[in-house]
């Protein structure tokens, strides 16, 4: 079975796709625009939608993102434009991209605009409790350290012609922009063949994709990288196995007893770090309001609450 997934994303710029027959071609999953701003929504929305989730491929909508307005307005116009289709399987998007002229942005610096982008996904989140929620967003805003941790990435970067086509794409690396994990990448807007949509290229097999859509810790879907510390149970220099990460949260009573252990980080283990943040936050990263990700400093912690060490 291939390790990737085949998608598109559109728009009120195209038309109504058949999207039957895009699925038995080889389409695995389909995004649509909801929302800009604090008010705007997109007029070809619904029938996007309805046709992809008709179809059977997995969902998701996407807001493009004005940082130097309210977040919470921009969240509640994004929530009212897809709670009607949002449920289990659907994935959330936040286009965080500047126009040309940099008109959305301006006037907020780099870390007003990672908090507008915290914030947005925090109130998605607690609208839609237990679906992904991530960031489609350039090497640049990754650089420009306008992203926060620990989310989904849907990358766009054109290589041109030479990667024009899905099987072009599987054919090439995983894109890292800024040592960054991503879990989509769009890799052409404009293809030389075939409709003229956006193409992309998630990093998980069909199966796979469904599962991680639906909230399993089946991948990490995520930047997010391990504290370090050896394979025992004390910080130190080697990396850590998710599971021993599990493990004492559980034992600090951050995590149930009863979530099944996971090789990987996902979702519940997210939400476990979020709880051991929110009752310890002097051990969360600065200037984030909702830390998924824990640090050495962090995991530290843990260990000394969990194990009394």
């Amino acid at each position: 079975m291939t390790s990737t997934s085949r998608g598109i994303d559109v728009s009120a710029y195209q038309a109504s796709q058949d999207w039957t027959a895009l699925k038995s071609g080889g389409l695995t999953f389909a995004f649509a625009k909801a929302s800009e701003g604090q008010t705007s929504r997109d007029g070809r929305f619904a029938t996007h939608i309805k046709g992809i989730k008709a179809a059977g491929l997995v969902p998701g909508a996407y807001h493009f993102a004005w940082p130097n307005q309210d977040a919470s307005r921009e969240a509640a116009n994004y929530i009212a434009a897809v709670k009607a289709y949002a449920g289990p399987g659907f994935l959330h998007w936040l286009d965080l991209e500047a126009y040309s002229d940099g008109r959305n942005y301006r006037g907020r610096t780099a870390a007003q605009i990672k908090a507008y982008a915290s914030a947005w996904i925090a109130a998605v989140q607690k609208a839609f409790p237990g679906q992904r929620v991530g960031i489609y967003t350039s090497a640049s805003d990754i650089a420009a350290g306008h992203v926060p941790s620990g989310v989904p990435l849907w990358y766009p970067a054109y290589p041109g012609s030479r990667v024009d086509t899905f099987a072009e794409a599987e054919a090439v690396s995983k894109p890292a922009p800024s040592g960054r994990a991503v879990t989509i990448w769009q890799f052409t807007s404009t293809p030389a063949k075939g409709p003229r949509v956006d193409s992309n290229l998630a990093y998980l097999a069909p199966a796979a994709l469904r599962a991680w859509a639906k909230g399993e810790d089946t991948d990490p879907g995520s930047d997010y990288t391990p504290p370090a510390f050896p394979s025992g149970l004390a910080p130190g220099k080697s990396k850590p196995s998710a599971v021993t990460l599990q493990r004492a949260l559980k034992k600090g009573k951050y995590m149930a007893a009863s979530v099944a252990e996971s090789p990987h980080y996902g979702p519940k283990t997210e939400a476990a770090v979020a709880a051991f943040h929110n009752a310890h936050p002097q051990y969360r990263a600065k200037g984030t309001t909702h830390d998924v990700a824990i640090g050495p400093k962090g995991w530290a912690a843990l260990f000394r609450l969990a194990y009394g060490k």
